[in-house]
């Protein structure tokens, strides 16, 4: 099932559309998030300061006189690198340790918002009774930033930059 967001726009990175599937008795979540670095962030990218960016999921059973239920929670991590050498643009996936390169920023990001059937959660934890919630969110890791850039990156708002929560959802 797809979802597609409204028009949202929240601090340079938009989820544009989530789609969760079944696929081996697992449901995977597949997404297309658009990033919109600032032009600060884009200066640091090419001067060699790393970008981490970070994709938090959560799954929940809804419950009806207490607090929702925490079935899963993960993690996906992406470093945004440029090889000034080679003039390359680099996508290392911090969780497989594949690592892409990309002859243009625009290309780099552009693969870096397509998110392809991540593993999600096993169908053995999703009953039909059960209202099940996905939420997804992306934000640019300050913690990964050297650390003298990082009390400026702090106050500034340019460096904050992450998507609303997404939610949506899951079908059994």
């Amino acid at each position: 099932m797809i979802f597609t967001a409204h028009s949202a726009w929240a601090e340079g990175f938009t989820i544009r559309s989530v789609e969760t599937n079944l696929v081996d008795k697992v449901y995977t979540v597949s997404a297309q998030i658009d990033y919109q670095f600032t032009d600060v962030a884009i200066e640091a990218l090419q001067n060699g300061v790393p970008l981490l960016i970070l994709i938090d999921i959560k799954v929940d059973r809804e419950r009806n006189w207490w607090l929702d239920k925490n079935i899963a929670e993960l993690q996906q991590g992406y470093l945004l690198l440029y090889h000034a050498l080679t003039e390359k643009y680099l996508v290392n996936n911090l969780n497989s340790g594949a690592q892409e390169n990309y002859d243009s920023l625009s290309s780099a990001v552009a693969a870096l918002g397509q998110l392809d059937n991540l593993p999600l959660l096993d169908a053995n934890l999703v009953s039909k009774d059960n209202r099940i919630i996905v939420r997804l969110h992306t934000y640019l890791d300050l913690e990964a930033l050297p650390a003298p850039m990082r009390p400026l990156a702090y106050i500034s708002s340019q460096w904050r930059l992450e998507s609303d929560w997404y939610e949506w959802p899951l079908q059994p």
